[in-house]
């Protein structure tokens, strides 16, 4: 199955550069590239895509901008892309605004191919790719951030909130069960109670679900 991207930035090289390393994966296309926010909505419009890369400092409209936009467009039963956020700016609060807007994916762009191919991958198979050092800070950041943030009781246990938070890191149900030391089915299991509490349909809106209550 070909995995259709759109590139998202104002810089030429940058996008030229992301296409040249996308075209050495035979299950990648490029499909459309945007130069802004707002030429990237036009296009998204009209070109199917699977998944987009989007900047976050374009000029007329930012990558947040772009992130709600297609938040909102999902939420009226439109056709949306999830997007990877890539940047060259390690900033907290830019990624704790882009993980509440929406985005499925944050990553650095000196990042490998290989982990940019594989954050593609999980996001397009409807996951997260938020790096797991990352997902540390989000949760930092939620915590800490102004406001009165205070956590409600939690309808989830102890093991169920530690499954949760792998999730969050984009881990598959293997790898949370070798690092747990207990069978992929026990985490499965743990994976459908979280769905079942949080009354969402994928592992996507539990996370993002229990970021917006507090509960991680």
């Amino acid at each position: 199955m070909t995995v259709r991207v759109a590139i998202v930035d104002d810089q030429t090289l940058v996008r030229q550069g992301i296409r040249a390393l996308l075209e050495l994966v035979p299950e990648f296309a490029v499909a459309g590239e945007a130069s802004d926010g707002v030429e990237a909505l036009e296009m998204l419009a009209r070109v199917p895509v699977d998944v987009v890369l989007v900047d976050v400092r374009m000029p007329r409209l930012d990558g947040l901008g772009v992130v709600r936009e297609l938040a909102a467009r999902a939420a009226a039963g439109h056709r949306a892309p999830p997007a990877i956020v890539l940047t060259t700016f390690d900033d907290d609060d830019t990624l704790l605004d882009m993980v509440r807007a929406g985005a499925k994916g944050w990553l650095l762009k000196d990042v490998s191919l290989d982990v940019l191919a594989d954050a593609i991958r999980s996001v397009a198979a409807g996951g997260t790719m938020i790096r797991p050092q990352l997902t540390e800070r989000v949760l930092r950041g939620l915590v800490s951030a102004p406001g009165d943030r205070t956590a409600p009781a939690s309808p989830l246990t102890a093991r169920e909130l530690e499954v949760l938070r792998f999730m969050a890191g984009g881990y598959s149900n293997r790898e949370i069960a070798d690092v747990l030391g207990v069978a992929e089915g026990t985490v499965k299991n743990h994976t459908s109670s979280i769905l079942s509490k949080l009354g969402v349909r994928d592992r996507t809106r539990a996370v993002l679900t229990a970021i917006e209550r507090c509960l991680i």
